[in-house]
């Protein structure tokens, strides 16, 4: 029996803003999208539970290296919280584990109960998650019963917001850093209000830098591969896309081979410290440089990018 020819995969470098789609994990949507593009090493940049939709950036050849930072990124989310009903998973997805008869609650108890859970504040994560305990993901030991004491861990909440009531549903809008379980601040929120509840919705809207992304469906993707490759790189955003928030440097040929060659430079004193992009004065990203208050730069990442 003669086999399909395999498809060869190839080098790509950049980024491509998915809006993953509802009942994916966020690796299923990778694989999809890295078999479409033929791409030879992909990642993506923080999971989406398969019941959660929207913005999902992948990460492809050297930008890859960008998935760190970007993961720990400001994100926004529209999430629909469920009053009356908890569940093992703190969402829609789990088995009902209690419920409760929700009262009639004025807009300023909601608002009241919204407050705490805005700033930097303690969050115990969800049992069902993928955060490991004793080298172990914890949603495996859920899976075998296991009961296991999540510490609490400190996140940031920059907005939380009622944007809408239908019923025992909140629609929230939710801005938060790195590492925040909305399906914790549904818990937390039906606690407080003293009737319990779960995520029952969740779309994730944005990912800095991408505050207004143009996404791209697997249906599009899928229709733009039948179309030939040029349809289909053109949803590829350059890698140096995920770091368009950063301050640029334009560096000449000596300043660029040394940072090439991993080395320190020097800046113009009127360059602020921090983190800043570097590129040659062709134009090609070579590296994200770390500026002291000495108006040194190191390199954090560089970048092997092929010419264009």
């Amino acid at each position: 029996m003669n086999r399909p020819p395999r498809i060869k995969s190839r080098e790509l470098h950049g980024i491509v803003l998915l809006d993953k789609p509802l009942g994916l994990s966020s690796n299923q949507a990778l694989q999809a999208v890295r078999r479409l593009l033929r791409a030879s090493k992909g990642g993506h940049t923080g999971a989406l539970d398969p019941l959660a939709t929207g913005l999902l950036p992948l990460c492809f050849g050297e930008a890859t290296k960008l998935a760190g930072s970007l993961l720990g990124a400001r994100k926004a989310y529209l999430a629909e919280c469920r009053l009356g009903i908890s569940t093992d998973t703190a969402d829609s997805e789990g088995e009902i584990v209690q419920q409760r008869p929700v009262a009639t609650l004025a807009d300023a108890a909601i608002e009241n109960a919204l407050a705490k859970l805005r700033g930097r504040i303690l969050q115990v994560p969800p049992m069902y998650s993928a955060l490991k305990q004793d080298g172990e993901r914890l949603y495996v030991k859920a899976r075998r019963g296991e009961t296991v004491e999540v510490p609490p861990r400190e996140v940031e909440v920059h907005r939380l917001e009622l944007l809408a009531r239908n019923g025992d549903s909140l629609q929230l809008l939710v801005e938060c850093g790195s590492g925040t379980y909305v399906r914790s601040l549904a818990v937390d929120l039906g606690e407080d209000l003293g009737c319990g509840a779960h995520l029952s919705a969740l779309r994730r809207t944005w990912v800095e830098p991408f505050r207004e992304p143009h996404m791209v469906t697997l249906e599009q993707l899928q229709q733009a591969a039948e179309q030939g490759d040029q349809s289909l790189l053109a949803h590829l955003l350059p890698v140096a896309a995920g770091l368009s928030d950063l301050p640029a440097v334009h560096l000449d040929e000596v300043d660029s081979k040394a940072i090439s060659r991993g080395q320190q430079i020097a800046l113009p004193t009127s360059f602020p410290a921090g983190r800043c992009t570097a590129f040659a004065s062709d134009g090609a990203l070579l590296a994200l440089l770390e500026v002291d208050n000495a108006h040194r730069a190191r390199v954090l990442r560089g970048f092997n990018l092929p010419p264009d």
